[in-house]
């Protein structure tokens, strides 16, 4: 049995407008989609629902089609009962503001999303071969070789530059928050913990421990500088197998982090080393910054630039 390649996301695929009224123009995902303004929503009836891709927190997602323009998506369903019960309605929001407003090719599509009486849908790009988290755990000891592993740093990391550029910093970088589109190519796909900060340094505790920064354990602000720290521990947890500062109990995982305890088995190469410890050092501002790590040596090594 073959199963039909979905279509790539291009505007074409999707159903243009007939007419040029205001409420057309006032279309926040463009003029391109058929639906998403303010007098025009989206409704389930527009998608006939295939078959699950994956199981959250809040809800599932379904493989969809959309009816009109046979255009493949994902359609994640929240639950509002789950969402109020774990107060987290305000993150939707903010997740769906930022991640609508984002236009990269390593960053997965929002391209709407509508509800209903218990419900919330949110209209997502398709990524066929799923999870990093699984493909990691599919590799030989957990771990990519190191040429995979610097493509997708080197993704990572442009796509990071971008959001930095918008002033969105993502706060939750981990394999299980990016997919890998039909090409193979990555897609952060969640933007949970995200926040649009354009002039203030945050307090917020968040994110997952083994990837918090040394200034969110110890309380104090931080900037956009978190997402380099957590690119750090996604280069040596690409290459190992396993975070960088992992122990026996959240204490101990806390004091490494905090000592920048960090110790590489003998197979990582120096260049990656190198680029690790450039990114995981305590001081935020002497972190290597996203253009420098676009230029790095074990980056230019792997990857042919465009």
């Amino acid at each position: 049995m073959t199963t039909r390649a979905p279509l790539e996301p291009k505007d074409s695929n999707v159903p243009k407008h007939t007419n040029n009224s205001e409420k057309d123009k006032a279309n926040p995902y463009g003029p391109s989609y058929p639906k998403g303004g303010s007098e025009s929503k989206w409704t389930l009836a527009d998608f006939d629902i295939g078959r699950p891709l994956g199981k959250g927190k809040f809800g599932n997602v379904y493989l969809a089609r959309e009816k009109a323009s046979k255009y493949i998506v994902a359609l994640k369903v929240l639950f509002k009962s789950q969402l109020q019960k774990a107060q987290v309605e305000h993150q939707l929001r903010r997740e769906i503001e930022i991640q609508s407003h984002l236009r990269h090719n390593n960053i997965l599509r929002l391209f709407g999303y509508f509800y209903d009486e218990t419900r919330i849908y949110l209209i997502l790009e398709f990524a066929p071969r799923g999870e990093m988290y699984k493909a990691l755990q599919k590799q030989q000891n957990n771990k990519f070789d190191e040429p995979r592993a610097s493509k997708y740093i080197m993704q990572m990391s442009d796509a990071l530059r971008y959001c930095h550029s918008k002033k969105v910093i993502h706060r939750d970088i981990k394999p299980e928050n990016l997919l890998l589109d039909i090409k193979g190519d990555l897609k952060i796909a969640d933007f949970g913990w995200s926040v649009h900060a354009p002039t203030s340094r945050r307090a917020t505790m968040c994110g997952t421990l083994d990837y918090l920064p040394p200034e969110m354990i110890e309380g104090k602000l931080h900037n956009e500088m978190v997402d380099l720290w957590s690119l750090g521990v996604l280069t040596y947890e690409f290459l190992v197998g396993k975070p960088p500062f992992e122990a026996e109990n959240n204490n101990e995982t806390y004091r490494r982090i905090c000592k920048v305890d960090l110790r590489f088995p003998p197979y990582v190469s120096e260049g990656a080393r190198d680029l690790v410890i450039k990114l995981l050092r305590k001081e935020p501002e002497n972190r290597l910054s996203l253009d420098s790590v676009l230029e790095h040596p074990w980056i230019l090594e792997h990857n042919v630039k465009k």
